[in-house]
């Protein structure tokens, strides 16, 4: 990509020439970086336990004015060099609930597919290298630049967001039983109208507790999760039939089609058509 960038740069006449070199955490470089790419990985063990001798010399990289970027699960590695205070950052949506275990204080938001501080860019899923990939060309030589390389790569480099692909698939591995219970009862009944009260009767809870409880295994109270349950479902219709949005707000539990149309463009950041024109 960054050779391909080169090539454009010269035809356009620009004085830049991106230079890539590849290492690992058991051969640090001595020389100084303007930006460390910090990549995606399938293997959880290299982020989320990083060599210290790693994040020392990402540090000092930092502080001699490297840029660093990460890509999905490298966000791991970005936040464990304390770069990242009173600073969002974001990773693919499905390591959510890890780096909140892992990094409590940090601002995660997975909506964004990139997030860019200037000294520090994040970017969000497996592929959103490209992305990243296109901020850098960008950031070092011109916008003209990056949508001839978009063109030659046949990627599109409009601006997206992560939250257009992501899905609901809420954790039930949190060890709360009552709250498990009422999970996949919601999961079952989600079309029908499940009040806090009928909930908590069902968990043999009190509505209080119900809420505390409910908010700190999922990360959600009742009626959002119920909420963006219901959205998940209307994806799945959307992506797989030609039903009209009236019908499938019909499906998950909505009478008022339009109210439910409002929850899904909040949820989404996506029209049901253009969704459905997306994904389907």
């Amino acid at each position: 990509m960054l050779q391909m960038a080169n090539s454009i740069c010269a035809e356009q006449a620009l004085s830049v020439e991106f230079d890539a070199v590849i290492f690992n955490s058991h051969s640090l470089p001595t020389q100084r970086f303007s930006v460390i790419v910090l990549p995606p990985s399938l293997h959880s063990e290299g982020y989320i336990s990083p060599d210290i001798e790693l994040i020392d010399w990402l540090k000092k990289q930092h502080s001699q004015g490297g840029v660093l970027a990460s890509a999905c699960a490298g966000a791991f590695i970005l936040a464990a060099t304390d770069t990242l205070s009173n600073r969002s950052v974001t990773t693919h949506w499905g390591l959510s609930e890890l780096f909140y275990q892992q990094f409590p204080d940090i601002s995660l938001d997975t909506h964004q597919i990139l997030i860019d501080h200037g000294d520090v860019i994040s970017a969000g899923g497996m592929m959103s290298w490209l992305d990243l990939g296109f901020e850098l060309v960008t950031k070092y030589t011109s916008v003209s630049v990056m949508r001839q390389l978009g063109k030659r790569l046949v990627v599109d480099t409009a601006p997206r967001e992560q939250r257009f692909y992501q899905q609901f698939n809420p954790s039930l591995l949190h060890n709360d039983t009552a709250i498990i219970a009422i999970q996949q009862a919601m999961n079952v009944r989600f079309a029908e109208s499940l009040s806090v009260k009928w909930l908590a009767e069902q968990a043999n809870l009190t509505e209080r507790t119900l809420q505390r409880r409910f908010l700190k295994a999922t990360g959600y109270n009742p009626n959002q999760y119920l909420q963006r349950l219901r959205v998940q479902k209307a994806c799945d219709f959307l992506e797989s039939t030609q039903f009209s949005f009236d019908w499938i707000a019909n499906q998950v539990g909505y009478e008022d089609s339009s109210a439910c149309r409002k929850v899904f463009i909040k949820t989404m950041g996506l029209t049901p058509r253009e969704f459905r024109a997306r994904f389907s």
